[in-house]
């Protein structure tokens, strides 16, 4: 019997099963993505489906649309140096899928203690004026870690 050398298990199913080519390249894709691609272009836009060379991209607003449509070169030369199957972009306007969140770090269980009503009033006080709702939310959620954290050590504010 002859031992040729280790093969991965992915391109034995693949040789198996033809069809699983442009699926195992596309998870392996979206694994990549952000690193590939940057994290900029990784919040605007995300790969939808792999058909036949053709990577599908999702991008959730016109003017990104735009950007990635100028840069689809560059994006396409990018990602063939990772896939050499991938032949072509083709961007899409649409809503882009929920990334789930990575695993966080063990927290100290003092600092998610939660705040008081007068520190709950002084952090929606302090983001009342600004008017985008979600440079807001991070904003409140960045005062209520460094309140709750000052507190666990038992500094003052």
């Amino acid at each position: 019997m002859r031992v040729g050398a280790p093969r991965p298990v992915a391109d034995l199913l693949v040789s198996a099963i033809p069809q699983l080519g442009d699926r195992l390249a596309e998870h392996h894709i979206r694994r990549a993505w952000s690193a590939l691609v940057g994290a900029d272009v990784a919040r605007r836009a995300q790969p939808q489906a792999l058909v036949d060379g053709c990577l599908t991209v999702v991008v959730d607003n016109s003017p990104w649309l735009h950007e990635m449509t100028l840069r689809a070169d560059e994006l396409t030369a990018r990602l063939r140096e990772r896939f050499p199957s991938l032949r072509a972009l083709r961007f899409t306007l649409g809503t882009l899928e929920a990334v789930p969140p990575a695993a966080s770090p063990r927290r100290d269980p003092r600092s998610s203690a939660p705040l008081g009503a007068a520190d709950l009033r002084a952090v929606d006080e302090a983001t009342s004026t600004i008017s985008d709702p979600t440079l807001a939310a991070a904003a409140r959620r960045l005062l209520t870690k460094a309140w709750r954290s000052a507190a666990a050590r038992g500094a003052g504010r």
